[in-house]
Parts: structure tokens; sequence; C-alpha cells
């Protein structure tokens, strides 16, 4: 199904188009629980994965708050989302991400987990729905294709007067709003892109938003391809793709001659499993809709914790 914008611009929403059947949801939310998945590095960068409640001390807008659960959970059920550029500028790179991304579902995907796949350009595509199957998931990455602009107006469901570019930020809203906000447990986004936006219809900030508000993770890959700009370098910025991962407690990875694609999946895949589940009950009660920061700290000084920055708090007469 192509996805030529935003549901709520009356443009078709990412829905089902391959739907399998789902395991059976394992996990229970609390609406007034804050959930919190956090990953602790020592000053080697090396994970720490035995850490004791005691180490930690959750504050929020700078006030201590009271643990009311905490695991070393490392098996917890995971939804990923893996989000693909297949814009021109990354023609000759999509068969390295076909065989690295393949890779990284088959050791990644326990029997309780699930992932999907978007390609997006010009358009977002969800290409595979929700499913444990890395054939599946192969199947659709082998779909992958140039999703490029031919100008004048936009051939899809709905006609817009301007040809457009890469829509990274709205594919990054839709995965969060269609895909992952209905969903519980562990939730990631994982995005390869050279990180340039030309034609999305919502901002950074507004996708940022929607992935914290789905309580998701976002791991940008920086992946460009330096022949396709021309002067032999080129590539888009990578501050909006470290903005996105920091803030929802995600990180940027860049692809180079030392670190390559499948490297970069597997310390995703590491970092997935080693993480802290913290639940707290925050002692704002308030249901204002704001936005509350999150701030973890450690007894050892010489660790250093990965969480989201922040949550927005259930709005007037929500019930979540």
């Amino acid at each position: 199904m192509v996805l030529a914008g935003l549901a709520s611009l009356a443009i078709t929403p990412l829905m089902a188009q391959k739907q399998e059947e789902a395991p059976e949801a394992t996990i229970k939310v609390d609406v007034d629980v804050v959930n919190l998945f956090c990953s602790v590095r020592d000053k080697n960068k090396a994970f720490v994965k035995d850490l004791d409640r005691k180490e930690f001390t959750v504050y929020e807008d700078g006030k201590a708050q009271e643990l009311r659960y905490f695991t070393r959970e490392t098996d917890l059920p995971l939804t990923i989302g893996l989000l693909v550029d297949v814009s021109k500028s990354q023609e000759n790179l999509i068969e390295i991400e076909k065989r690295a991304a393949y890779q990284f579902f088959q050791q990644v995907l326990r029997p309780k987990d699930m992932a999907f796949l978007v390609s997006f350009g010009a358009e977002a595509e969800l290409l595979q729905d929700y499913t444990n199957s890395a054939r599946s998931l192969q199947r659709a990455l082998n779909e992958l294709r140039l999703s490029t602009s031919v100008g004048g107006l936009h051939p899809g469901p709905v006609p817009t007067s301007k040809p457009r570019g890469t829509i990274l930020f709205d594919t990054i809203y839709l995965a969060a709003t269609e895909k992952l906000r209905s969903e519980v447990g562990r939730k990631a986004i994982v995005v390869i892109t050279d990180g340039m936006d030309f034609g999305s219809r919502v901002r950074l900030k507004e996708a940022v938003d929607e992935a914290q508000k789905s309580d998701a993770i976002i791991y940008s890959i920086y992946y460009y391809d330096a022949r396709a700009y021309g002067f032999g370098f080129g590539g888009g910025s990578d501050g909006d793709l470290r903005r996105m991962s920091e803030e929802t407690g995600g990180r940027l990875f860049r692809v180079d001659g030392r670190n390559t694609l499948e490297l970069i999946f597997k310390e995703i895949q590491e970092e997935m499993r080693s993480q802290y589940a913290i639940g707290y009950t925050p002692s704002n009660t308030a249901r204002d809709g704001s936005f509350r920061k999150v701030e973890i700290k450690l007894a050892n000084k010489d660790f250093r914790a990965q969480a989201r920055k922040g949550y927005f708090a259930p709005g007037p007469g929500s019930s979540n």
C-alpha cells in the first residue's frame, strides 16, 4: 500500500497490508505507570548488565520518583519497525541494505517478537506488516525499490501540486502513530537514511513527539553514497537523526570504513538485549497533556544511562 501522506490530512494511513497472526500479548500496561527502557555503559562504553535497583534514581522535572518495578530483562517482547530510505540518492546502497537487514532480522527476532518493514522516498510504502518470520521479511526486503517524484502532479491516491522529495519525518510520524502507538512492550524504530527530508508535511518535532507518545526508541543509521551527490562527497546532515534518537533513548550510528551496516545492526541488537526495564508512578498526577522531563542518575559516576528524555502526560479526560 502506497502512502502519500498523513492520516490527519485525509491521506491513506499506514494500514495493514500483509497481516500475519501475532502471538498473544504477554504484557499488561498500567496507564498510571511511566515505563522506561534504559541501557547503561561504563567509561569504556561497554554495556553494564548487572546493576541493582538501588543503583538507579529517576527524576521527573527535577523531582525524585519512587520506582514501582525494576528488572534486568533482556527477553521482554520486542516490536521493531525498520524504515528504509529508497530515494534516488540511496540507489547504490539498497542491495547492501537488503542483505544486512535480513541478517539482522534473523539474529534479533525471538518467538514473541514482531517486526514490520516500510520503505520511503517520495512516498512511504508498507512492504511487510507485523510478522515474526524472517523469511517473510526477506521477501519484503526483496521488494525494496526506488521511490522518486517524477515532478508535476504527484502520482498517488491524493494528488498534490508539488513534487515531493524524501518524506523522512512523515514516515517516522506514521510508524509511531499508525503502527506502534497501540502496541505494548519494548518498541523500536530503526531508520536507514542519508538524513535528508524534502516534502514532509510534519516537522521534525512533531515526528519526535509522536515517537515519544508511542514509547518508541529511534535508532538512526546515517548511510549515504557520496557518489550520488557529485563532487565525491555529500549527504544530508545527521543533526536531525541525532536529535530524534537521543530524545527517544536511542542512538545515532554512522556507516563508514570502520563501521559497516552489518556491525551497526549487531550493536543495535546487543543494546536492545541489554536494557533495564524501569517503571514508576509519577508524583505529578495532573492529566494536562504536558511534556515531563525524565532523567536517570546512577550511583556510580563512571556509568552513563541512556533512556528517553521524557514523556507526554495523558490529556484531560484521557483514559491512557
